[in-house]
């Protein structure tokens, strides 16, 4: 019994120790760095009649699909910084529109309006994916953004 509690002691110590060299600005979450290829058709983004029901309830869930919808290869290069990818294998932020994950994701949304106001201001994916990694997403009300 001491050798296990000894055991998780040093366990705990050592994740503790680890912690403090980490470097969140380097721990960006997953992104695709390039555009899908010709071969690479992603998976559509939920729209239409499915953009109502439960997960739909508010203007704005709706409004940040149908941006989300205008821009998939630019979601397909960005990060998404609800941890989606570690909690559900997601691969970019496209993949949280794919589903109804973004619908009930403030993260998510505000990415995704994000992504497209600066696409529409003339910004490359990597510009875009630089605003995200800054933060700069957190600015946008959602209310606001489906008027």
């Amino acid at each position: 019994m001491k050798r296990v509690i000894g055991t998780l002691a040093l366990g705990l110590l050592t994740l503790a120790a680890s912690a403090q060299w980490t470097n969140p600005a380097t721990d960006v979450p997953a992104y695709n760095a390039a555009p899908p290829t010709a071969k690479q058709a992603l998976p559509p983004i939920m729209s239409g009649d499915q953009l109502n029901g439960p997960y739909f309830q508010h203007q704005y869930q709706v409004v940040a699909y149908r941006m989300a919808a205008k821009i998939p290869n630019v979601l397909h290069q960005q990060p998404c910084y609800c941890r989606c990818d570690r909690e559900m294998g997601h691969n970019s932020l496209h993949s949280c529109f794919e589903g109804t994950h973004g619908a009930a994701c403030s993260t998510c949304m505000k990415e995704g309006v994000y992504s497209y106001q600066q696409t529409k201001l003339g910004k490359t994916p990597t510009q875009i994916r630089a605003g995200i990694e800054r933060g700069d997403f957190q600015q946008i009300d959602l209310e606001k953004a489906a008027l």
